[in-house]
């Protein structure tokens, strides 16, 4: 069986080589929307200061990449809604209920918002009102990540 850590190591090596910038972003945001503990913000900034004239591609590549993770989140959220979800989380769903799709604007926030976005998958909310205000949160946190430490760069 392969070192695993030799594995990641690896492929964390690959991916900070500062020719995969928009790639490596690409691939670190769309897995980090998952339950999967990875910083794309940490991968944004990198490349941000490697290449800050990609500002505007980084910006779009991160959030188009995380919104796409999450939205597969929703997806995986939607099939299990044939499997009744755990009791603890009843008084979650009842106030996602109350508030709907504009509650995913906070699917950007570690832990909760892979909750939110999988709650609106088993609550089978409309995806394109999902995929909007998902899009929207995390475009905005990107945004404001990156204005707030670019000067600084």
């Amino acid at each position: 069986m392969p070192n695993f850590d030799l594995w990641i190591t690896t492929v964390l090596h690959w991916l900070s080589v500062p020719e995969q910038g928009l790639l490596a972003l690409a691939v670190v945001a769309f897995i980090a929307a998952s339950v999967v503990p990875l910083s794309s913000e940490a991968v944004l900034l990198g490349v941000l200061s490697a290449q800050p004239h990609q500002f505007w591609p980084a910006l779009l590549v991160a959030t188009i990449a995380n919104t796409a993770g999450s939205m597969t989140t929703y997806w995986l959220g939607r099939v299990g809604k044939r499997v009744p979800h755990p009791a603890q989380l009843d008084r979650h769903v009842q106030w996602f209920e109350r508030y709907g799709s504009p509650s995913l604007i906070g699917a950007w926030v570690p832990l909760v918002g892979d909750v939110l976005v999988i709650i609106a998958g088993w609550l089978r909310l409309n995806a394109w009102y999902c995929l909007l205000w998902i899009a929207l949160g995390k475009a905005a946190r990107y945004a404001v990540l990156a204005v707030a430490v670019l000067p600084v760069m």
